[in-house]
Protein backbone atom coordinates (compact mmCIF):
# COMPACT_ATOMS: atom_id res chain seq x y z
CA UNK A 1 0.00 0.00 0.00
CA UNK A 2 1.36 3.43 -0.94
CA UNK A 3 1.83 6.11 1.71
CA UNK A 4 -1.41 7.96 2.35
CA UNK A 5 -3.71 5.27 0.98
CA UNK A 6 -6.36 4.02 3.34
CA UNK A 7 -6.67 0.25 3.78
CA UNK A 8 -9.27 -1.70 1.79
CA UNK A 9 -12.59 -2.01 3.57
CA UNK A 10 -13.37 -5.41 5.05
CA UNK A 11 -17.08 -5.56 4.32
CA UNK A 12 -17.49 -8.43 6.78
CA UNK A 13 -16.75 -6.17 9.76
CA UNK A 14 -19.93 -5.14 11.59
CA UNK A 15 -18.95 -1.46 11.70
CA UNK A 16 -18.96 -1.33 7.91
CA UNK A 17 -22.29 -3.08 7.47
CA UNK A 18 -25.34 -0.84 7.26
CA UNK A 19 -26.79 -0.30 10.69
CA UNK A 20 -30.39 0.28 9.64
CA UNK A 21 -32.92 -2.37 8.68
CA UNK A 22 -33.16 -0.81 5.22
CA UNK A 23 -29.38 -0.97 4.83
CA UNK A 24 -29.31 -4.63 5.83
CA UNK A 25 -32.09 -5.43 3.37
CA UNK A 26 -30.22 -3.67 0.57
CA UNK A 27 -27.30 -6.05 1.08
CA UNK A 28 -29.45 -9.08 0.16
CA UNK A 29 -28.73 -9.86 -3.54
CA UNK A 30 -32.35 -10.28 -4.62
CA UNK A 31 -33.56 -7.21 -2.73
CA UNK A 32 -30.65 -5.16 -4.01
CA UNK A 33 -31.44 -6.23 -7.57
CA UNK A 34 -35.14 -5.37 -7.40
CA UNK A 35 -35.35 -2.30 -5.14
CA UNK A 36 -33.96 0.25 -7.63
CA UNK A 37 -36.28 -1.08 -10.35
CA UNK A 38 -39.27 -0.61 -8.04
CA UNK A 39 -38.06 2.86 -7.06
CA UNK A 40 -37.83 3.87 -10.72
CA UNK A 41 -41.38 2.57 -11.27
CA UNK A 42 -42.58 4.64 -8.30
CA UNK A 43 -40.86 7.89 -9.29
CA UNK A 44 -41.75 7.63 -12.99
CA UNK A 45 -45.29 9.09 -12.54
CA UNK A 46 -43.83 11.96 -10.48
CA UNK A 47 -41.27 12.74 -13.18
CA UNK A 48 -44.02 12.58 -15.80
CA UNK A 49 -46.17 15.08 -13.90
CA UNK A 50 -43.22 17.43 -13.42
CA UNK A 51 -42.04 17.41 -17.03
CA UNK A 52 -45.00 16.42 -19.24
CA UNK A 53 -45.44 20.05 -20.30
CA UNK A 54 -41.75 20.34 -21.15
CA UNK A 55 -41.86 17.11 -23.16
CA UNK A 56 -44.97 18.24 -25.06
CA UNK A 57 -43.29 21.55 -25.89
CA UNK A 58 -40.19 19.75 -27.18
CA UNK A 59 -42.36 17.53 -29.38
CA UNK A 60 -44.19 20.56 -30.78
CA UNK A 61 -40.91 22.36 -31.56
CA UNK A 62 -39.52 19.24 -33.25
CA UNK A 63 -42.59 18.95 -35.50
CA UNK A 64 -42.28 22.60 -36.48
CA UNK A 65 -38.57 22.13 -37.18
CA UNK A 66 -39.30 19.19 -39.47
CA UNK A 67 -41.90 21.24 -41.38
CA UNK A 68 -39.41 24.06 -41.89
CA UNK A 69 -36.64 21.74 -43.07
CA UNK A 70 -35.95 22.12 -46.78
CA UNK A 71 -33.64 19.13 -47.19
CA UNK A 72 -31.95 16.27 -45.36
CA UNK A 73 -30.47 17.11 -41.98
CA UNK A 74 -27.27 15.23 -41.19
CA UNK A 75 -26.61 16.65 -37.72
CA UNK A 76 -28.40 13.90 -35.75
CA UNK A 77 -26.75 10.97 -37.62
CA UNK A 78 -23.31 12.59 -37.33
CA UNK A 79 -23.86 13.22 -33.60
CA UNK A 80 -24.83 9.59 -32.97
CA UNK A 81 -21.88 8.19 -34.93
CA UNK A 82 -19.61 10.60 -33.06
CA UNK A 83 -21.10 9.33 -29.79
CA UNK A 84 -20.19 5.74 -30.66
CA UNK A 85 -16.66 6.69 -31.75
CA UNK A 86 -16.09 8.90 -28.70
CA UNK A 87 -17.19 6.29 -26.16
CA UNK A 88 -15.07 3.65 -27.88
CA UNK A 89 -11.97 5.86 -27.82
CA UNK A 90 -12.62 6.73 -24.18
CA UNK A 91 -12.89 3.08 -23.20
CA UNK A 92 -9.74 1.91 -24.96
CA UNK A 93 -7.44 4.95 -24.75
CA UNK A 94 -8.89 7.31 -22.17
CA UNK A 95 -8.25 5.37 -18.98
CA UNK A 96 -5.48 4.92 -16.45
CA UNK A 97 -4.48 1.60 -18.02
CA UNK A 98 -3.45 3.39 -21.20
CA UNK A 99 -1.57 5.97 -19.17
CA UNK A 100 0.34 3.30 -17.23
CA UNK A 101 1.13 1.30 -20.38
CA UNK A 102 2.06 4.13 -22.75
CA UNK A 103 2.36 7.56 -21.15
CA UNK A 104 3.95 6.95 -17.77
CA UNK A 105 7.32 5.78 -19.09
CA UNK A 106 8.05 9.04 -20.98
CA UNK A 107 7.32 10.97 -17.78
CA UNK A 108 9.74 8.77 -15.87
CA UNK A 109 12.35 9.37 -18.57
CA UNK A 110 11.81 13.14 -18.37
CA UNK A 111 12.25 13.06 -14.61
CA UNK A 112 15.45 11.02 -14.98
CA UNK A 113 16.71 13.58 -17.50
CA UNK A 114 16.61 16.30 -14.86
CA UNK A 115 12.97 17.34 -14.54
CA UNK A 116 12.82 16.44 -10.86
CA UNK A 117 9.67 18.49 -10.26
CA UNK A 118 7.61 15.77 -11.99
CA UNK A 119 7.99 13.38 -9.00
CA UNK A 120 6.31 10.53 -10.88
CA UNK A 121 6.72 8.14 -7.97
CA UNK A 122 4.82 10.53 -5.71
CA UNK A 123 2.22 11.85 -8.13
CA UNK A 124 1.92 9.03 -10.66
CA UNK A 125 -1.64 8.21 -9.59
CA UNK A 126 -2.66 11.83 -9.93
CA UNK A 127 -1.07 12.00 -13.39
CA UNK A 128 -3.01 8.89 -14.40
CA UNK A 129 -6.30 10.48 -13.43
CA UNK A 130 -5.15 13.70 -15.08
CA UNK A 131 -4.97 11.80 -18.36
CA UNK A 132 -8.43 10.32 -17.69
CA UNK A 133 -9.86 13.83 -17.24
CA UNK A 134 -7.95 15.28 -20.21
CA UNK A 135 -9.27 12.49 -22.46
CA UNK A 136 -12.82 13.36 -21.46
CA UNK A 137 -12.35 17.08 -22.00
CA UNK A 138 -10.92 16.35 -25.45
CA UNK A 139 -13.64 13.83 -26.36
CA UNK A 140 -16.63 15.49 -24.74
CA UNK A 141 -15.86 19.17 -25.34
CA UNK A 142 -13.03 19.98 -27.77
CA UNK A 143 -13.79 17.34 -30.45
CA UNK A 144 -17.54 18.03 -30.82
CA UNK A 145 -17.03 21.81 -30.84
CA UNK A 146 -14.28 21.70 -33.47
CA UNK A 147 -16.10 19.10 -35.58
CA UNK A 148 -19.43 20.95 -35.44
CA UNK A 149 -17.93 24.30 -36.39
CA UNK A 150 -16.17 22.62 -39.32
CA UNK A 151 -19.16 20.62 -40.58
CA UNK A 152 -21.98 22.98 -39.61
CA UNK A 153 -20.46 26.48 -39.45
CA UNK A 154 -23.81 28.13 -38.76
CA UNK A 155 -24.09 26.39 -35.39
CA UNK A 156 -23.90 28.58 -32.28
CA UNK A 157 -21.96 26.64 -29.65
CA UNK A 158 -23.53 28.74 -26.86
CA UNK A 159 -26.85 27.11 -27.77
CA UNK A 160 -25.48 23.81 -26.44
CA UNK A 161 -26.45 24.74 -22.88
CA UNK A 162 -23.71 27.31 -22.31
CA UNK A 163 -25.85 30.44 -22.01
CA UNK A 164 -26.26 31.85 -18.50
CA UNK A 165 -29.33 34.00 -19.20
CA UNK A 166 -32.26 32.85 -17.08
CA UNK A 167 -30.07 30.50 -15.05
CA UNK A 168 -31.07 31.96 -11.66
CA UNK A 169 -34.79 31.66 -12.37
CA UNK A 170 -34.60 27.86 -12.37
CA UNK A 171 -32.45 27.35 -9.28
CA UNK A 172 -35.46 26.17 -7.29
CA UNK A 173 -35.90 23.18 -9.59
CA UNK A 174 -32.28 22.18 -9.17
CA UNK A 175 -32.41 22.71 -5.43
CA UNK A 176 -35.34 20.27 -5.35
CA UNK A 177 -33.38 17.79 -7.47
CA UNK A 178 -30.30 18.17 -5.25
CA UNK A 179 -32.39 17.57 -2.14
CA UNK A 180 -33.79 14.35 -3.60
CA UNK A 181 -30.32 13.13 -4.60
CA UNK A 182 -28.84 13.97 -1.20
CA UNK A 183 -31.67 12.04 0.48
CA UNK A 184 -30.89 8.98 -1.64
CA UNK A 185 -27.17 9.42 -0.99
CA UNK A 186 -27.80 9.37 2.77
CA UNK A 187 -29.27 5.89 2.35
CA UNK A 188 -26.60 4.37 0.15
CA UNK A 189 -23.48 6.26 1.28
CA UNK A 190 -22.66 3.67 3.95
CA UNK A 191 -23.07 0.68 1.68
CA UNK A 192 -19.80 -1.30 1.45
CA UNK A 193 -19.54 -1.04 -2.33
CA UNK A 194 -19.76 2.76 -2.15
CA UNK A 195 -17.21 2.96 0.66
CA UNK A 196 -14.74 0.78 -1.22
CA UNK A 197 -15.31 2.55 -4.57
CA UNK A 198 -15.02 6.23 -3.64
CA UNK A 199 -12.96 8.25 -4.09
CA UNK A 200 -11.49 6.93 -7.36
CA UNK A 201 -8.12 8.40 -6.43
CA UNK A 202 -7.22 6.28 -3.42
CA UNK A 203 -4.25 8.46 -2.47
CA UNK A 204 -6.62 11.38 -1.87
CA UNK A 205 -6.28 10.66 1.87
CA UNK A 206 -2.52 11.30 1.80
CA UNK A 207 -2.81 15.09 1.91
CA UNK A 208 -5.26 17.91 1.36
CA UNK A 209 -3.28 18.81 -1.76
CA UNK A 210 -3.99 15.34 -3.17
CA UNK A 211 -7.66 15.59 -2.22
CA UNK A 212 -8.18 19.11 -3.62
CA UNK A 213 -6.18 18.46 -6.81
CA UNK A 214 -8.24 15.34 -7.42
CA UNK A 215 -11.55 17.12 -6.78
CA UNK A 216 -10.61 19.96 -9.15
CA UNK A 217 -9.91 17.46 -11.94
CA UNK A 218 -13.00 15.45 -11.04
CA UNK A 219 -15.20 18.55 -11.26
CA UNK A 220 -13.73 19.48 -14.65
CA UNK A 221 -14.64 16.00 -15.89
CA UNK A 222 -18.23 16.60 -14.76
CA UNK A 223 -18.40 19.83 -16.72
CA UNK A 224 -17.25 17.95 -19.83
CA UNK A 225 -19.82 15.23 -19.13
CA UNK A 226 -22.69 17.69 -18.71
CA UNK A 227 -21.71 19.60 -21.83
CA UNK A 228 -21.59 16.47 -23.96
CA UNK A 229 -24.75 14.71 -22.81
CA UNK A 230 -27.04 17.55 -21.68
CA UNK A 231 -25.62 20.29 -23.88
CA UNK A 232 -24.30 18.98 -27.19
CA UNK A 233 -26.12 15.66 -27.70
CA UNK A 234 -29.44 16.84 -26.31
CA UNK A 235 -29.15 20.14 -28.18
CA UNK A 236 -28.70 18.35 -31.51
CA UNK A 237 -31.23 15.58 -31.03
CA UNK A 238 -34.13 17.47 -29.46
CA UNK A 239 -34.68 19.48 -32.66
CA UNK A 240 -35.23 16.24 -34.57
CA UNK A 241 -36.66 13.86 -31.98
CA UNK A 242 -38.37 16.13 -29.45
CA UNK A 243 -38.75 14.66 -25.96
CA UNK A 244 -37.49 11.29 -27.22
CA UNK A 245 -34.02 12.86 -27.28
CA UNK A 246 -34.01 13.04 -23.46
CA UNK A 247 -34.57 9.30 -23.14
CA UNK A 248 -32.21 8.45 -25.99
CA UNK A 249 -29.37 10.39 -24.34
CA UNK A 250 -30.15 8.78 -20.96
CA UNK A 251 -29.22 5.35 -22.39
CA UNK A 252 -25.50 5.96 -23.12
CA UNK A 253 -25.34 8.14 -20.00
CA UNK A 254 -26.44 5.13 -17.95
CA UNK A 255 -24.01 2.83 -19.78
CA UNK A 256 -20.93 4.93 -18.98
CA UNK A 257 -21.71 4.20 -15.32
CA UNK A 258 -21.34 0.43 -15.82
CA UNK A 259 -18.75 -0.86 -13.35
CA UNK A 260 -19.82 1.57 -10.65
CA UNK A 261 -21.96 0.49 -7.66
CA UNK A 262 -25.21 -1.11 -8.80
CA UNK A 263 -27.51 1.36 -7.08
CA UNK A 264 -25.64 4.29 -8.60
CA UNK A 265 -26.08 2.92 -12.12
CA UNK A 266 -29.84 2.85 -11.62
CA UNK A 267 -29.64 6.33 -10.17
CA UNK A 268 -27.99 7.43 -13.41
CA UNK A 269 -31.13 6.39 -15.29
CA UNK A 270 -33.28 8.72 -13.19
CA UNK A 271 -30.65 11.45 -13.25
CA UNK A 272 -30.33 11.18 -17.02
CA UNK A 273 -34.05 11.77 -17.51
CA UNK A 274 -34.45 14.44 -14.83
CA UNK A 275 -31.30 16.44 -15.64
CA UNK A 276 -31.99 16.07 -19.35
CA UNK A 277 -35.53 17.40 -18.89
CA UNK A 278 -34.28 20.29 -16.77
CA UNK A 279 -31.57 21.12 -19.29
CA UNK A 280 -34.13 21.06 -22.10
CA UNK A 281 -36.45 23.34 -20.13
CA UNK A 282 -33.77 25.83 -19.08
CA UNK A 283 -31.37 25.54 -22.06
CA UNK A 284 -28.53 25.46 -19.55
CA UNK A 285 -26.14 22.82 -18.20
CA UNK A 286 -24.74 24.88 -15.32
CA UNK A 287 -27.15 23.99 -12.54
CA UNK A 288 -26.93 20.30 -13.46
CA UNK A 289 -23.17 20.65 -13.28
CA UNK A 290 -23.50 22.16 -9.78
CA UNK A 291 -25.73 19.28 -8.66
CA UNK A 292 -23.19 16.79 -9.99
CA UNK A 293 -20.12 18.28 -8.32
CA UNK A 294 -21.93 18.83 -5.01
CA UNK A 295 -22.95 15.18 -4.83
CA UNK A 296 -19.58 13.90 -6.08
CA UNK A 297 -17.56 16.03 -3.68
CA UNK A 298 -19.72 15.04 -0.73
CA UNK A 299 -19.53 11.37 -1.67
CA UNK A 300 -15.73 11.46 -1.71
CA UNK A 301 -15.58 13.38 1.57
CA UNK A 302 -18.06 11.11 3.34
CA UNK A 303 -16.42 7.94 2.02
CA UNK A 304 -13.05 9.07 3.42
CA UNK A 305 -14.59 10.23 6.69
CA UNK A 306 -16.38 6.90 7.15
CA UNK A 307 -13.07 4.98 7.03
CA UNK A 308 -11.15 7.68 8.97
CA UNK A 309 -9.21 8.50 5.84
CA UNK A 310 -9.44 12.31 5.75
CA UNK A 311 -6.01 13.93 5.30
CA UNK A 312 -4.04 15.26 8.27
CA UNK A 313 -1.57 17.47 6.38
CA UNK A 314 -1.69 19.81 3.40
CA UNK A 315 1.32 18.58 1.40
CA UNK A 316 2.19 14.94 0.83
CA UNK A 317 5.08 13.64 2.94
Amino acid sequence: MKPGEYPPIDVTLPEFRAASTLGLLLEHPIVKALVPVLVIALVAPIIWRLFRTTWAELDREAREEQLRASGPDYQAPVALVLLAVTLTLQDYYGGRQFFDAVLKEPLVALEAAGHDYLQVETYGGLYGFGWWVLARVLGYVILPIVLWKALFPGTKILDFGLRVRGFASHLGLYALSLGAVLGAMAIVARQPDFLSYYPFYKTASRSWFDFLAWEAMYFLQFFALEFYFRGFLLGVLKKRAGSLAIFAVAVPYCMIHFGKPYLEVHGAIVAGVVLGSLAARTSSIYAGFLVHITVAGLMDFLALAEVHGLPHRFWPP
